[in-house]
């Protein structure tokens, strides 16, 4: 074979050529580019790091890897850095290096080792990315959303810039992925909590635990590996609305188990019942007759409930409100939030019912009513409601005087008293009666003028003559008016002295007659008339006859006046 006259002789070609060189210089004519060496810095420039790497050439580092968070260079001559090639020899002769290549190669050499023996690493999680956050583990890492809790998160910047330790679920080296997971760890935690949790859980324990999560009708309890519902209404002996009112999530709580499942692993809480039932000394702290404050909590058709401390509510019944006011409800008065003082008034601890009274806090004015109105006086008001039973006349603010249709003519037959007064008409009125324990203030209008029936007799003695009206005819006799609302009985045996079968055949209604007063009642107000007794007058043997007939009418009219009333 020929020799190649351009090759240097006793060399086979560049391959064994390159090789003894390297062998002359005692190592790499040319350091690996991306290889890991270590170096030692020999110079410190304005803008960069010189450092030997025991090659032919020595290497430069920008200055900016080696700052620290405060922007000071943390190196000197003389100190030895780990660093990796970026390139062979640039512009100047020199090999270009990368101290945070170095670092990521480091980190990656960890995090690799720590994927193969499956352990827990830390990080800092830094932002939001789509499906998750992003996790610096000493480089870039992903935590999907479904991995950060046990529970499905909805805020997740609650997470940003805290420390967390991870598991890594998977690693890709060479695309440069890792997936973290919280979630495993917590579920491993939450396992062996649980384990300690169950041995010591039992109905009547008290524990503590951490609130999850808030709904409408409670919260969730975290026991430890086991979460128990803390239900709404055993969260306190008082009022709550809503669980937000007394917890936030994330607080600390102590807890009595009132009931445990095993099977279900079911947990029922309660938090009011490590605190006595505030009804157990109620009667003691609150007797009758205690003043008390409270907020209003409730108002319905019938009254407001009001708190006077967590768990203890009484109710100021609408009638117990105000000494005057009618009430029609509560919010006429009252607001729900509003604090009000009561009375007590009855209190019953068994049934958890106290009785409250708000108007009990002033003197009654009912009270005083007496002594300013004594029975008899005069008083003038409008009438602020008409009734079928009478009037409702205005005495002062908040009470009202009652004019009972009986008591508002001596004479007058007053079917309703709205044929005589409206709402509104001003009027004068007798006090007839004040009932303080009942509050009722009777008037009288009647009572203003004397009364017709007790001078009837002066007027019109017994045995004397006068003229009336029919007013009405019936089978028995007829009425006869003698004076303005005065009516007598003309008996049918009084009307002639010939047998009357039918009175309406002698009289009609509107008929003026002559009549004798033969006998009056002023006690029951009633008076015997006789037409027939005039045919008589004169005759001494009719006295006689008057005297019988009297006893006779007295006990007829008696029956037959009572069976009018009673029509």
């Amino acid at each position: 074979m020929q020799a190649n006259v351009n090759q240097p002789v006793g060399f086979e070609g560049d391959e064994d050529f390159a090789s003894m060189l390297e062998a002359s210089l005692g190592g790499d004519a040319f350091p690996e580019e991306e290889k890991l060496v270590k170096g030692t810095i020999i110079q410190l420039t304005k803008d960069y790091a010189v450092v030997d790497i025991g090659y032919k050439s020595e290497g430069q580092i920008a200055l900016d890897e080696f700052k620290n968070a405060k922007g000071e260079v943390s190196i000197k001559p003389g100190d030895t850095v780990e660093v990796v090639v970026e390139s062979r020899e640039n512009d100047m002769g020199m090999v270009v290096l990368s101290k945070e290549k170095a670092d990521k190669r480091r980190v990656w050499d960890e995090i690799t080792a720590a994927a193969k023996k499956d352990e827990i690493i830390k990080g800092i999680i830094t932002g939001r990315v789509k499906g998750g956050l992003q996790v610096d583990i000493g480089v870039k890492a992903f935590l999907p959303g479904s991995q950060v809790d046990i529970r499905p998160v909805r805020n997740l910047d609650q997470y940003l810039s805290k420390e967390f330790e991870f598991k890594i679920i998977k690693f890709n080296p060479k695309r440069g992925n890792i997936v973290l997971s919280r979630r495993a760890l917590l579920e491993k935690q939450r396992e062996e909590q649980k384990k300690v949790t169950l041995q010591n859980l039992k109905e009547g324990a008290v524990m503590k635990g951490q609130v999850k999560n808030l709904t409408d009708y409670g919260a969730f309890i975290d026991l430890g590996g086991i979460d128990g519902l803390l239900h709404i209404t055993d969260m306190s002996w008082g009022r709550i609305g809503h669980p937000s009112e007394m917890f936030n999530v994330g607080d600390e709580v102590r807890v009595v188990v009132l009931k445990f499942d095993p099977s279900q692993e079911r947990v029922s809480l309660g938090l009011k019942q490590i605190q006595e039932d505030p009804w157990h000394r109620a009667d003691e702290k609150y007797p009758v007759g205690t003043r008390v404050k409270g907020k209003v909590v409730s108002l319905t058709d019938y009254g407001a409930f009001v708190e006077i401390e967590p768990g203890v509510e009484g109710l100021v019944h609408v009638s117990e409100m105000s000494w005057t006011k009618r009430v029609k409800h509560p919010s006429k008065l009252l607001e729900a939030g509003k604090e009000v003082e009561a009375v007590v008034l009855d209190i019953d601890p068994k049934a958890k019912r106290i009785a409250l009274g708000m108007k009990q806090i002033e003197q009654n004015p009912w009270t005083l009513l007496e002594d300013k109105y004594p029975i008899g006086s005069v008083i003038k008001g409008q009438v602020r409601n008409v009734t079928d039973f009478g009037v409702f006349v205005g005495v002062e603010e908040g009470v009202d005087g009652l004019v009972h249709v009986s008591d508002i003519s001596w004479t007058q037959r007053v079917k309703h008293p709205g044929e005589i007064y409206k709402k509104g008409d001003e009027v004068e009125a007798c006090v007839l009666n004040i009932d303080v324990e009942n509050e009722r203030f009777s008037l009288g209008i009647k009572q203003l003028t004397p009364d017709p029936w007790e001078t009837l007799s002066e007027r019109t003695p017994v045995g004397s003559r006068t003229k009336g009206k029919v007013t009405k005819v019936t089978d028995f006799g007829a009425f006869v008016e003698i004076e303005p609302g005065i009516e007598g009985l003309v008996h049918v045996s009084e009307i002639k002295e010939e047998r009357v079968e039918n009175p309406r055949d002698v009289l009609n209604e509107g008929q003026e007659v002559n009549v004798k007063i033969i006998d009056i009642n002023t006690q029951d107000r009633k008076i015997a008339l006789s037409i027939k007794a005039l045919l008589h007058e004169g005759e001494d043997d009719y006295r006689e006859y008057l005297k019988k007939q009297a006893e006779n009418s007295k006990a007829r009219l008696g029956d037959v006046m009572g069976n009018k009333l009673k029509k």
